[in-house]
C-alpha cells in the first residue's frame, strides 16, 4: 500500500467495511439455516446433552401408552404430527438472525414443566453448530477485508454448509 493516499485508504475502508456486511449477512443466514436444520432434526430421537443443555430423559410409561393409544409410535420423543418441529423458522435482517419457533408447545419441551422435564432442540442446536458459526462468520469478516471470495484453505474458512 506503498502510495496509496489517506483518500485512497478511506475509500478501500469504506469499500471493505460494505464487502464485510454483505458476507456477514449471507453468512448469518447461512448459519441461520444450519441451526434451523439441526433443531428440526432433533425431534424423534433422544439427545446427548450438549453445553449447558441436559441429555433428554426417557419418556414416561404413560406418556408411551397416551402415544400409542393415539395412533403414533410408542417412543419417538417430540415427534407426533410434525406440527411443532415444522413450526420452527429463521429470519434474517441486516447483521442479526433468529431461529426460533411460536409453539407453546415447544417452549414447554425447551424448558420443561412441573411434569415434563426439559428436552430442549434450539439451545443445543445452536451449541452444535458453534464451530460453523465462528468459521462463517469469520470467513465474512476476511473476505470483507481481503476483497476475495475465496480464501485460502489453510485459514479454515472454506467450509461447506450443507444446503449451500
Amino acid at each position: 500500500m506503498g502510495d496509496l493516499s489517506l483518500l485512497d485508504m478511506v475509500t478501500k475502508l469504506a469499500a471493505a467495511e460494505v464487502a464485510i456486511h454483505t458476507n456477514a449477512r449471507r453468512e448469518l443466514d447461512r448459519v441461520g439455516a444450519a441451526i434451523q436444520r439441526t433443531a428440526k432434526a432433533e425431534f424423534g430421537h433422544y439427545q446427548d446433552g450438549v453445553g449447558e443443555f441436559p441429555a433428554w430423559e426417557e419418556l414416561a410409561e404413560s406418556t408411551k401408552e397416551d402415544r400409542v393409544r393415539q395412533g403414533f409410535t410408542e417412543n419417538d420423543p417430540l415427534l407426533r404430527s410434525g406440527e411443532t418441529r415444522d413450526s420452527i423458522e429463521r429470519q434474517t435482517a441486516e447483521l442479526e438472525t433468529v431461529v426460533g419457533s411460536d409453539s407453546e408447545i415447544l417452549e414447554r419441551h425447551e424448558f420443561g414443566t412441573s411434569k415434563m422435564p426439559p428436552r430442549p432442540v434450539l439451545g443445543p442446536a445452536l451449541v452444535r453448530n458453534h464451530d460453523l458459526i465462528l468459521e462463517k462468520l469469520g470467513g465474512a469478516v476476511v473476505r470483507g477485508l481481503v476483497g476475495q471470495d475465496t480464501i485460502h484453505d489453510s485459514l479454515g474458512y472454506n467450509a461447506v454448509v450443507e444446503g449451500d
